[in-house]
């Protein structure tokens, strides 16, 4: 998307008393929302604070996932940035292993140049493993979720 439809739509909210706005476009997609009579969390004071960058190598799902789990369904970041399992710290996680998820149900934040995105199911099926910890830097096509569809 244009830098500078972001900075308006930004404007635009912040300037409003619109709490969030989502926005799709092909695969792109954008999610701003404004966090109006919260609490502002210093990074340094939230619930987990994210770990040090940790550079890794992503390998193609074949390679990163065992045997046993090539049937699942993985769930992968589409960014980089910070990974939260709630909204806000305190917040009950948005899923828990073994939880059934359906396709557009929020599975987890990911936090990109102060941008919250949400992150969503894109199958129906049961959690089987949360692969990375909140608070944690994660990598783009960094698997985050595996999902059982088999169900």
């Amino acid at each position: 998307m244009d830098k500078d439809f972001v900075r308006e739509l930004i404007e635009l909210v912040k300037n409003s008393n619109i709490r969030s706005i989502k926005i799709e476009s092909g695969e792109e997609r954008i999610v701003i929302e404004t966090h109006r009579g919260e609490p502002i969390i210093p990074k340094s004071q939230r619930e987990a604070p994210p770990q040090e960058f940790k550079h890794q190598e992503i390998l193609p799902p074949s390679e990163d996932v065992s045997e046993e789990e090539k049937h699942y369904h993985i769930i992968k970041s589409p960014l980089v940035g910070t990974f939260y399992r709630s909204p806000s710290p305190g917040a009950p996680p948005f899923v828990e292993v073994g939880d059934i998820v359906s396709p557009g149900q929020v599975l987890c934040i990911i936090e990109a140049l102060k941008v919250m995105n949400e992150i969503e199911s894109d199958v129906r099926g049961r959690v089987e493993k949360i692969l990375v910890e909140n608070g944690e830097t994660v990598e783009y096509g960094q698997p985050l979720f595996l999902i059982d569809t088999e169900i």
